[in-house]
C-alpha cells in the first residue's frame, strides 16, 4: 500500500524542493549560532578558572583549561566554516532551480555535491549532510556519496602539536600579569599559614580536579 501511495502521490517540484531545503539549509544554521553562543559563553567561565588557577600557582590546571580554550575556539572556527558552506549549497540550489525552469528538472551540480561531501566528513553535520545527499540524489541534483570517513583531524599528532603551541599564547593573553606574580605572592601567602600549607594543597588539589573535570565535561558537551 505505501509503495502504492508513493507512486500516486504527485512529486515535489523543483520550487518546492528548493524552498524546503533552504527552510531546513537557514534551521542548521542558526543551530550553529546557538551552539557558537553555548561555547563561547563557556569560555567566559574557563578565563575565569584559568585565572584563578593562576593566582593559586596551579599552572598544570591553567595549562590544561588553556588546551580546552584551544580546542573550543578551534570547533567555533570550524562552525563558522560549516555555516559557510551551508549558505553556499542555498546559494548554488537557487541557481539550479532558476535553470530547472528552462529545462523543466533539476540538474546535477558538481559544486552542491563538492560541499556535501566536505560537510559529511565534519563531525557536526555528518548525519545531516547524510539526510541531504539521499534527498538531492534521489532529486537529481547530485549524485550518491559514500563517505563514512567522518574528519578526526582534530585528534592527529600534527593539530595536537599546534594546539601546544597556541596554550602558551592563551595563557599569556588569560592569566600571563597574573602568573609574573605569582612567585612573590605564593611566598607571602605560605609564610602566612605554614601548617597548614601541606594539607591545604591536598586538599585543594582534589577539588581543583573535580573542577577541571566538571569544567571539561560542560565544554564537552556545548561542543558535541
Amino acid at each position: 500500500m505505501e509503495k502504492v501511495m508513493n507512486i500516486l502521490k504527485p512529486k515535489p517540484n523543483p520550487q518546492q524542493l528548493l524552498r524546503d531545503w533552504q527552510r531546513r539549509l537557514r534551521q542548521e544554521c542558526r543551530n550553529i549560532e546557538r551552539q557558537i553562543r553555548d561555547i563561547q559563553r563557556e569560555e567566559k567561565s574557563v578565563q575565569k578558572a584559568i585565572r584563578e588557577a593562576a593566582k593559586r600557582n596551579d599552572m598544570g590546571s591553567a595549562k590544561a583549561l588553556a588546551r580546552e580554550v584551544v580546542r573550543s575556539r578551534r570547533t567555533v572556527n570550524r562552525l563558522y566554516e560549516n555555516k559557510a558552506q551551508l549558505n553556499s549549497i542555498s546559494m548554488h540550489l537557487g541557481e539550479s532551480v532558476a535553470i530547472a525552469r528552462t529545462v523543466g528538472h533539476l540538474s546535477k551540480s558538481a559544486e552542491v555535491m563538492k560541499i556535501v561531501n566536505n560537510l559529511m566528513k565534519a563531525p557536526e553535520m555528518a548525519v545531516t549532510m547524510q539526510e541531504f545527499n539521499k534527498e538531492m540524489t534521489k532529486a537529481g541534483v547530485i549524485e550518491e556519496i559514500v563517505n563514512d570517513a567522518v574528519d578526526s583531524a582534530l585528534d592527529s599528532d600534527d593539530i595536537e602539536d599546534e594546539i601546544d603551541e597556541e596554550v602558551d599564547k592563551v595563557l599569556t593573553a588569560i592569566a600571563g600579569e597574573t602568573a609574573a606574580q605569582l612567585p612573590e605572592a605564593v611566598r607571602k601567602e605560605r609564610l602566612k599559614q605554614p601548617a597548614q600549607a601541606t594539607q591545604d594543597e591536598e586538599d585543594e588539589g582534589v577539588d581543583d580536579e573535580e573542577e577541571l573535570e566538571e569544567i571539561r565535561a560542560r565544554l564537552a558537551k556545548v561542543r558535541s
